[in-house]
């Protein structure tokens, strides 16, 4: 009997270790294609938990809409679909409000700066906001503009009566605002919508223009820094929860400020490197505009503001507070917009 219960006893004891030892395979999840510059960003993080995890962590990255729609990417992180996943939030409209401040025209200026910036600020909120999932990181790509294909958008009343493929949930209100119609879809699908005549422009950022054929379609280029677009890599609870000490410090020595400069940075380089190629292109017109159309620009995109102001409100954010803390934050990287 005493021999048994020391048996027991010791097996009790060193159970914990095995648990510890206990090797994860996370399957990450992103929806452009594997030649996109997040691929080798996604690769290279996975690399990295791995080497500081011990090799206990390992994962393998599906692109491509592989594992699911563009638009389920938050809800395949929380339901286990995926374990790691890239989403837009601004794909869902109203569903993630706070995050939405880093979609306001003329105000970050610079990808990996901004990416930095985002990520130090929204931190303390995300933990609500995204509630449903292990939030890592956040990032946005360099500043982005109009693409069209029927007609050069020049003044914010060129945008009347034009169909607009917007990049996020901001972009839709300012195309609406200006008298435009909204075309909902996701990256992948926008060559296609602007060849079959569903819409007549999009707001995309240059190097992705190519890397998607959407240039192939398009012919008017606006080169201003109308806007950004915020995402965020986040995990499945459930497994985050379910590894060791060890592997979690692992997990969140890359989710981090820095980490999230390095991704929107490498996603710079490539968006900024699209501007020649698009101008190199025959049949494009790329075109700066003038200080007093930046005005006017400006100008539209104000009630903007108090639209996301309204709505971080009632997310329980205090708006004022909250964009001065943003502002604050992409001054301390070098990435506010003047």
């Amino acid at each position: 009997m005493r021999r048994a219960c020391l048996a027991l006893l010791l097996a009790a004891s060193v159970s914990p270790a095995f648990a510890q030892e206990k090797t994860f395979d996370l399957k990450i999840s992103h929806w452009v294609p594997a030649s996109h510059p997040l691929q080798k960003s996604l690769e290279d993080w996975a690399a990295a938990v791995e080497k500081d995890s011990g090799g206990t962590i390992k994962g393998k990255v599906f692109p491509a809409q592989q594992l699911g729609k563009a638009f389920d990417h938050y809800d395949m992180a929380r339901d286990g679909i995926a374990d790691v996943t890239y989403v837009n939030p601004g794909y869902q409209p109203g569903r993630f409000p706070i995050i939405g401040a880093g979609e306001l025209p003329f105000l970050i200026s610079d990808a990996k700066g901004g990416s930095m910036g985002l990520d130090a600020w929204y931190r303390k909120y995300a933990e609500k906001e995204m509630k449903d999932v292990k939030y890592c990181l956040a990032f946005v790509h360099s500043p982005s503009s109009f693409h069209s294909r029927t007609k050069k958008i020049v003044n914010p009343e060129d945008v009347k009566g034009l169909k607009i493929r917007p990049a996020h949930a901001t972009m839709a209100n300012f195309v609406t605002s200006l008298g435009g119609t909204n075309v909902q879809s996701s990256a992948p699908e926008v060559r296609d919508i602007i060849e079959r005549g569903v819409a007549d422009g999009v707001t995309f950022p240059w190097g992705s223009l190519v890397l998607f054929g959407i240039d192939k379609v398009t012919k008017y280029d606006m080169e201003a820094p109308l806007y950004t677009t915020t995402f965020v890599f986040v995990i499945n609870k459930d497994k985050y929860n379910a590894m060791s000490d060890k592997q979690k410090a692992a997990i969140d020595k890359n989710c981090t400020v820095e980490m999230a400069g390095a991704v929107g940075e490498h996603w710079g380089k490539f968006e900024d490197a699209g501007i020649a190629k698009v101008k190199a292109e025959s049949g494009h017109e790329v075109y700066k505009l003038t200080a007093e159309q930046t005005a006017a620009w400006k100008k539209a995109a104000e009630p903007l503001v108090k639209t996301w102001s309204d709505n971080a409100k009632k997310a329980g954010a205090d708006p004022d507070a909250a964009l001065a803390d943003l502002k604050a934050s992409l001054k301390k990287y070098n990435a506010l917009a003047e």
